[in-house]
């Protein structure tokens, strides 16, 4: 049987990697670090999984070698790397990994090339993509977005790596704070509108396998963070541009080009926080992320999956609801509390059940 290994399993992303490569006849292994989990990953207890420990975290200078053991134990597994860290460790180790395992997954300068705002922008300017105005000192105009050049790399979670200053007094208090991760951050103005992201699969020549469009209906805090409920949709446009910034900075495997209106805002090279949709929407994006590791012959195809498929983080969403009510957004914060009842939660799954369960219990118990 072929062998998958999926990493990081404590991320919610885990849960449908995992179900989508146990679909496709992979016999699964998910690792976790210790030292990054206070307590087992629900993913551990899907039908699809074998649950495996790693000792210390994603941290240690020991971890490449911590990994390669477990991935030594099978048969030249496909690597599915969900956690940025272990992304990381593997593209900076590519030859020793390369021997045992197979994995699409861009050189480490590729990865942080696309981690650098900055860079991103510059090269969609180049192409003639439109991207936010960038302020180079006291913005003229508010609101504006205050972030460092690559939050990742800090450790900040994904509502941290960023700041919305609505004047000049809230400007200078946020700035001065955000230096103290980078010292030269970037300002930009805020866009208005849904946030849409075109996730990307690309192959080793940076051919397109597979492409799926999402728009953003809401996102905690509610001000701009993480998406908690959103819907599939395509632009044919928007994946061109994707694919073309994508390629030009010779990138392979997964990733997701954030977008508001028709602007840039930025890449995540790497497994993003709304994977689970691939999943609901019926793509075969994963599975095609394994047979083109492996060496098969994947072509694309436009539009293979559901359009105007919605899904939710509950509890994720029930929170964005209450920060919309907070501040003063009272019809869009009431929607979400009938979402609540008619939207599918991103992990929940009839066929198997049990890793919602224990995300739940998990949450209530911290």
């Amino acid at each position: 049987m072929r062998i998958a290994v999926v990493t990081d399993g404590k991320y919610r992303a885990s849960i449908a990697a995992v179900r989508a490569l146990g679909r496709a006849g992979y016999q699964v292994i998910v690792t976790q670090t210790r030292g990054d989990s206070p307590s087992e990953p629900p993913v551990f207890s899907s039908k699809y999984a074998d649950g495996v420990w790693i000792e210390g975290s994603v941290n240690d200078a020991e971890y490449p070698d911590r990994l390669l053991k477990v991935i030594k134990g099978c048969d030249r597994p496909v690597i599915f790397p969900v956690g940025a860290a272990t992304l990381n460790a593997i593209a900076a180790d590519k030859e020793r990994f390369e021997k045992v395992a197979r994995f699409l997954i861009a050189d480490k300068s590729v990865l942080d090339e696309l981690n650098d705002k900055e860079k991103v922008h510059e090269r969609a300017i180049e192409f003639g993509f439109r991207v936010p105005r960038e302020f180079t000192g006291e913005p003229d105009k508010f609101p504006v977005v205050i972030k460092p050049h690559c939050g990742e790399k800090l450790g900040l979670k994904a509502g941290d790596r960023y700041a919305v200053a609505k004047n000049a007094k809230d400007f200078a208090e946020k700035l001065a704070k955000m230096k103290e991760l980078d010292p030269e951050p970037i300002v930009q103005e805020k866009i208005e509108g849904d946030g849409r992201g075109v996730s990307l699969l690309l192959g080793r020549d940076g051919e397109l396998l597979s492409a799926i469009c999402h728009r953003r209906l809401r996102e905690f805090p509610a001000s701009g963070g993480p998406s908690t409920l959103c819907v599939t949709e395509y632009d044919e446009f928007a994946i061109k541009k994707a694919h073309k910034l994508l390629k030009s900075f010779g990138f392979i495997g997964m990733a997701m080009v954030e977008f508001k209106g028709d602007a840039i805002l930025e890449v995540n090279p790497r497994v993003w926080g709304s994977f689970p949709l691939t999943v609901f929407a019926g793509s075969s994006f994963t599975e095609k992320y394994a047979k083109a590791a492996s060496g098969e012959k994947v072509g694309y195809t436009p539009r293979d999956y559901e359009l105007g498929k919605k899904m939710r983080f509950a509890i994720n969403d029930l929170a964005a609801s209450a920060d919309l009510i907070r501040h003063g957004r009272i019809g869009k914060g009431l929607s979400g509390l009938v979402d609540f009842f008619r939207v599918p939660e991103a992990l929940k799954d009839a066929d198997d059940p049990a890793p919602y369960k224990k995300y739940l219990r998990s949450y209530y118990k911290r």
